[in-house]
């Protein structure tokens, strides 16, 4: 959703190629400040532009693709301030995003599947009363699915605890843009990002995905040439019981990376 120019929801669904697709981002939230998302040159939210969404969410789902908002990402103002704070948002996520009702849906009256962590800035406070707040949610009925986007160095320090709730379903982790932490991969060593793949495997979580760049231009290191990633690295990492698949940022720069890789 951070670039205008990638073609429409619909036309990422269509391609077959995804089975989860994160809108981001939901970038501005908590501590008493007024919720703002931010879909780059998608639509103007502040227009209600972004409601006409609505029927391509819903055209996804019913190709069985699951579409989650993604909350932060690497710019905005977002943080939690207590406990309280983060039931506020998530009454806010459930009313106007989930199987809530709110007059001002900004994505309209499609339901989403659930909610995307990708938290890369303040505290690691309270992210893990957020997701228990919106779990509770799935009592009603339809189940509101968590995911995370974790950076790779083990344990995420903004997410760590979060995720030590056992409560997400799918994490998909960052493996790129931390060349110094040893857990991702440069030119020639996979030895970084196999460990650190079997670190992440310890996770209470439902399913793990391996996160990476779609181009060279979508992080500034980090990215796997797609031979070297179905020869080398997924043999190895597809005999993990947790392993979900590959998630790829984003959209925008998934170039033939996800059709050279669907069939590994």
């Amino acid at each position: 959703g951070q670039n205008g120019n990638e073609g429409t929801l619909s036309d990422t669904c269509a391609t077959g190629r995804y089975k989860y697709v994160n809108i981001g981002f939901l970038n501005t939230f908590g501590n008493g400040a007024t919720p703002g998302l931010n879909l780059a040159g998608h639509c103007n939210p502040a227009s209600n532009g972004c409601t006409s969404l609505s029927g391509e969410i819903k055209s996804c789902q019913n190709q069985g693709i699951k579409v989650m908002l993604s909350l932060g990402g690497g710019a905005g103002s977002y943080s939690l301030a207590s406990q309280e704070d983060a039931k506020s948002v998530a009454d806010y996520l459930w009313n106007n995003f989930l199987g809530g009702t709110s007059s001002s849906r900004p994505l309209g009256d499609a339901v989403l599947d659930g909610i995307d962590f990708d938290i890369e800035a303040g505290s690691g406070q309270y992210w893990d009363d957020l997701a228990r707040s919106l779990s509770a949610y799935s009592s009603q009925g339809r189940k509101v699915y968590l995911t995370a986007a974790p950076q790779c160095p083990f344990p995420d320090a903004h997410l760590g605890t979060a995720i030590n709730t056992g409560l997400f379903d799918y994490v998909w982790i960052q493996f790129y843009n931390n060349p110094l932490a040893q857990c991702q991969y440069a030119s020639g060593n996979t030895k970084d990002i196999l460990n650190s793949w079997n670190q992440w495997t310890s996770i209470n979580a439902g399913s793990i995905f391996l996160g990476l760049p779609a181009s060279p231009e979508a992080a500034g290191n980090g990215y796997i040439p797609p031979d070297v990633l179905t020869s080398q690295i997924l043999p190895t990492i597809k005999s993990s019981a947790k392993y979900g698949g590959v998630m790829l940022w984003s959209k925008s720069f998934d170039n033939g990376y996800s059709a050279a890789i669907i069939n590994s």
